[in-house]
């Protein structure tokens, strides 16, 4: 009965894992309970191997199928070499050796072909798959060597329609020699000569595409000089965008802080305002987020303030607060031998609470390079401040320590600062200042903007999002 079945056609269906194979039966063995099928296609694509053996296990169901729909499927391009043929039986003679490992290890004795195992996507499945991949491997080299086993892994990676044919390499020089670039330039040129006009006109009348950062509305023209004042102080400066802003005497200066003053914007208030500013400014001078870290705590940046007893040098005082709750080293000098204004006692009393030290002779001050210095010793309304020895030597210590320094509201003179300072903070509006070297930044100090209006001056804010913006000299 079993001889009655050879030469057939049929199509065996082994379940999700494994697939629909067909081809034509080849061997039927009633003891072993397999069928073996010659030639087969497996899910419509033909298999790299001549011959398939299948255990009566993993069928799930049998058909048989016309001869001609199958002759039509032989018709396609086969590879020109084939590999041995490999009978993957369970109880095949040619690989009942190697199966006696697996064997003893699970509780049914039996083994798929090589072509079914490769697929199937459970873990034992994978381990019936590696262990037919090394009999491929051994019938390979007994049946035709290295040259077969090549060729074998081709049609396991990219079919059976490889070309063993290509063996010549492509001649690169040859196929570039053949593109003539001057001819095609020519052509494309010419193409563009005789380009119809009503392309130009459609590429005008073509609507403008914007980014997504860019204003779709048309507005009025940009007007830069938004900040007029009655009086010049002789100098103007241009923010980053544009804008002009002039500078103003320190007359002006001094009756626009006075005019703020009487609407609420008290000594104090304008301290605090100055104090976030200039210590949000020498943070980012320090370094910012990439020095003033948790992780860092032990390169805290080092901020020497050499302050005044007069209202600059409580401007200075606050500003050291504010950097001693950011957990800067802070050390004040400040001379405890003249009589100091009322603001600055506030201030010292409320510097005193934060970690901060207070020293009052240059001697206590480091001697190794500190990390910044900031400049609060000159006065607005006591230029001879200069002449004594405390403020003299203060400035010497800072000249000599190599630090960069940041004066905050120097005074305006016809002499340069006495301590070089790179970068000069200004309140308000910038005073005419003599330094040509220094970067002038503007500080806003919350004056509303009818307090300028009272004094005459013309006034739109041009900090934009910010408190602090540099100047530029226009």
């Amino acid at each position: 009965m079993a001889t009655d079945w050879l030469g057939s056609v049929v199509s065996i269906n082994c379940g999700v894992a494994l697939g629909v194979y067909q081809g034509e039966v080849s061997s039927v063995d009633h003891a072993s309970q397999t069928i073996s099928l010659r030639q087969p296609y497996h899910n419509g694509t033909r298999c790299p191997v001549p011959e398939v053996t299948f255990s009566a296990m993993d069928i799930k169901e049998l058909k048989f199928l016309d001869i001609n729909t199958i002759n039509k499927a032989k018709s396609r391009k086969e590879a020109a070499t084939e590999p041995s043929v490999v009978s993957a039986g369970c109880h095949g003679q040619s690989n009942r050796n190697t199966h006696s490992h697996a064997s003893s290890n699970s509780s049914q004795s039996r083994t798929t072909p090589i072509t079914i195992l490769r697929r199937a996507p459970s873990a034992s499945s994978n381990n019936r798959g590696t262990m037919q991949a090394m009999i491929q491997r051994r019938s390979n080299v007994r049946n035709g060597g290295a040259a077969v086993q090549a060729r074998s892994k081709d049609d396991e990676c990219f079919g059976g329609g490889t070309d063993e044919d290509l063996d010549t390499d492509f001649d690169f020089e040859g196929n570039l020699a053949l593109f003539d670039k001057a001819a095609i330039f020519s052509q494309i040129k010419g193409n563009s000569s005789h380009r119809p006009q009503h392309h130009s006109t459609q590429a005008e009348n073509k609507p403008v595409s914007y980014r997504h950062d860019e204003n779709i509305l048309e507005g009025k023209p940009v007007i830069y000089r938004q900040i007029t004042v009655p009086q010049h102080g002789g100098k103007e400066y241009c923010t980053d965008s544009g804008l002009v802003v002039p500078s103003v005497p320190y007359e002006l200066h001094k009756r626009l802080l006075a005019a703020a003053e009487r609407w609420g914007l008290s000594l104090e208030r304008r301290l605090e305002a100055i104090g976030v500013c200039s210590s949000q400014m020498a943070l980012t001078l320090l370094g910012g987020p990439n020095r003033l870290t948790p992780k860092n705590v032990h390169q805290r940046p080092i901020v020497v303030l050499l302050c005044g007893p007069h209202i600059q040098g409580a401007q200075g005082i606050s500003c050291g607060r504010h950097l001693a709750n950011h957990e800067v080293e802070v050390i004040v000098f400040l001379p405890n031998f003249v009589k100091m204004q009322e603001s600055v006692t506030n201030e010292v009393s409320l510097y005193s609470r934060t970690s901060g030290k207070q020293v009052s002779s240059i001697k206590d001050l480091p001697v190794s390079p500190v990390d910044l210095v900031i400049d609060c010793l000159d006065s607005h309304e006591n230029p001879l401040l200069r002449e004594q020895t405390w403020y003299q030597s203060a400035a010497e210590w800072a000249n000599q320590n190599r630090a960069t320094v940041l004066s905050i509201d120097p005074p305006v003179g016809k002499h340069h600062q006495t301590v070089e300072a790179k970068w000069t903070l200004s309140l308000g509006l910038p005073l005419p200042l003599a330094g040509k070297e220094s970067r002038v930044y503007l500080c806003d100090i919350g004056i509303p903007k009818l307090v300028y209006q009272e004094l005459g001056i013309s006034y739109h804010s041009p900090f934009g999002c910010k408190f602090v913006i540099p100047l530029h000299p226009a």
